[in-house]
């Protein structure tokens, strides 16, 4: 069974920046990785994929331009990057893994992805 540890949340106001971190407890090679987010009374969804074997990004429309996904080939960590916080990305930031050589289009979904982190609370107060 494969572990996604994740770390790097936190509070900051509006306009911050936070940086998460996901690292899986071994090497699982070539993955789809990604991150979601479930904000209170909302349902998960998809923020942002990294495409091993391409190094292809994707991100959900509301976190384009603020937001980077990287990958570090020697740990397999993935970072998300994220700058110019909104009150409306307080979530509880979900890192997810599948052993894919693609990302595809069903990122988006949860139920495609194999293994999940715990999670990682970041708050953005006004």
């Amino acid at each position: 069974q494969v572990l996604l540890v994740e770390s790097g949340g936190g509070s900051v106001q509006t306009g911050g920046s936070l940086r998460l971190s996901c690292t899986p407890s071994e090497d699982i090679g070539g993955v789809c990785m990604g991150w979601f987010r479930r904000a209170p009374g909302k349902e998960r969804e998809g923020v942002a994929t990294y495409e091993a074997r391409t190094s292809d990004t994707s991100y959900a429309d509301f976190v384009k331009g603020r937001f980077t996904i990287t990958r570090n080939s020697a740990n397999n960590t993935v970072v998300l990057e994220m700058k110019s916080l909104k009150p409306e990305d307080t979530a509880m930031y979900y890192c997810a893994a599948k052993l894919s050589w693609l990302c595809g289009t069903r990122w988006r979904e949860e139920e495609w992805w194999r293994y999940w982190g715990q999670g990682t609370q970041v708050t953005v107060s006004s």
